[in-house]
């Protein structure tokens, strides 16, 4: 396998921490600002505030004071500016011809740095028509990912929407931003990666040291944790039926993984690559290229500190919804008896070794690997993660399974046109699952 990339980690003058990572013979740079923030570090009174103030992050500075004027400095750079808004972290990533990074790195220093917050207004309209797109003509929500983290979260912030609800969003206010800038985007909260065709390090450290002099040390965030309910006797998962107009239903199966923290959480990467990494894996191989019962399927999996979460996705006309739930659930319960096999193994692991080779081709993920990598006390790089996982044995990822996915475990969430007997057999199929899970 290609020999792993070199990562230098270094501190500022005001503690901020800086990951380099050269790639020489790459024709870009990338520069990637992440930060402890979002729906995790909310309440019920300000959801959404993290998501919004990204969106205000882009709306101005000094040297260019409006939107417009900002945009059209990065892209005349060559550069594009994109962000992100997550569970606990929010990213900021420039993407530049090598011969701007220095100018970049100034430009997206000025935006964390003097953020004017203007046009407020403006900007909540904008999201205000986002979040309209998870709601219908009577502002229920009707986005599958956010119902079905409701019902595995509950009230604790970690099931709060990311864009927030049309009530939070009419409070937000410049005061609220400012406060919630302080707060998250310090140095201790906020790690900032360089990657590709670098300058040389000291002009690259001169310059990281200028654009983010400014950046406060502030101090450790601690979100309130999440914790688990002790494991009921093997009740079958509850399920939430959506009524909306649409051709298709939406079917989502989650339950609570391991954290970061966990020594369990690279058994949990690896399962998630064992269902659906490709074609070839289960979930795609099951409900499309066996039954045709599906367009697409996708599963996840995102691990925050102390929990995680992993759900599977899949859309389907209303007749074949029950069908896709019979092979979902399925398809858990043969990993939950029986584990994967050796060569599903052996085939996924190769895929992410060879997944981290081609990431040195992609300076984006470099810089969020590394920025990652120190927030979160994660490897820094691809390779890492790909060494981690090869240590996993197939003993562990079956006892994960069968830990996971437990029927109680279980949340199933559906949103379509679904008539009241389909209702019922999605029921009853969850509690045969329930009836024939391992004890």
């Amino acid at each position: 396998m290609t020999r792993e990339p070199l990562v230098d980690v270094a501190r500022l003058s005001n503690g901020l921490r800086v990951v380099l990572a050269p790639g020489p013979h790459l024709h870009r740079t990338a520069v990637a600002c992440l930060t402890q923030v979002g729906a995790r570090y909310e309440d019920a009174s300000n959801a959404g505030l993290s998501h919004f103030l990204e969106h205000m992050l882009h709306r101005g500075t000094p040297s260019y004071p409006s939107a417009h004027a900002l945009a059209s400095q990065i892209e005349g750079m060559g550069a594009s500016l994109d962000a992100a808004t997550g569970v606990d972290r929010g990213s900021l990533v420039v993407t530049t011809p090598p011969e701007n990074t220095l100018d970049a790195i100034e430009v997206l220093g000025e935006v964390l740095e003097h953020p004017l917050f203007c046009d407020l207004e403006v900007e909540r309209g904008i999201v205000h028509e986002e979040l309209l797109e998870d709601r219908d003509d009577r502002g229920r929500l009707i986005d599958p990912d956010g119902i079905v983290r409701s019902l595995v979260f509950g009230e604790h912030p970690l099931g709060f929407p990311i864009v927030g609800t049309p009530a939070t969003l009419k409070r937000f206010s410049v005061p609220m931003l400012r406060a919630h800038h302080e707060r998250h985007y310090t140095t201790e909260t906020t790690v900032v990666a360089v990657a590709g065709k670098l300058p040389s390090r000291p002009r690259l450290l001169r310059t990281l040291e200028r654009a983010f002099a400014r950046r406060p040390r502030g101090g450790r965030l601690v979100p309130a944790p999440f914790r688990v309910n002790p494991p009921a006797a093997t009740a079958a998962a509850p399920i939430s039926i959506t009524r909306s107009h649409s051709s298709q239903a939406s079917l989502r199966v989650a339950c609570v993984a391991p954290g970061r923290k966990d020594k369990s959480a690279p058994a949990a990467e690896l399962l998630i690559r064992l269902v659906d990494d490709g074609n070839a894996t289960r979930l795609y191989e099951r409900l499309c290229d066996r039954r045709g019962l599906c367009y697409e399927v996708s599963a996840g999996y995102e691990a925050y500190d102390e929990t995680g979460l992993f759900d599977v996705a899949a859309e389907s006309n209303e007749g074949a919804i029950t069908e896709v739930l019979t092979e979902v659930l399925g398809m858990l319960g043969d990993f939950a008896k029986e584990g994967p096999s050796q060569a599903e193994i052996d085939r996924a692991l190769a895929r992410a070794r060879w997944q981290a080779e081609r990431s040195l081709d992609q300076p984006e993920h470099a810089a969020e690997n590394g920025a990652l990598g120190v927030l979160a006390d994660e490897p820094l790089t691809a390779f890492g993660r790909a060494e981690r996982l090869a240590r996993c044995s197939r003993t562990a990822l079956r006892s994960l399974a069968r830990r996971m996915f437990r029927p109680d475990r279980l949340r199933i969430a559906v949103v379509g046109s679904v008539s009241r007997s389909t209702a019922k057999q999605l029921e009853s199929i969850a509690e045969r699952y329930a009836s024939a899970y391992p004890s």
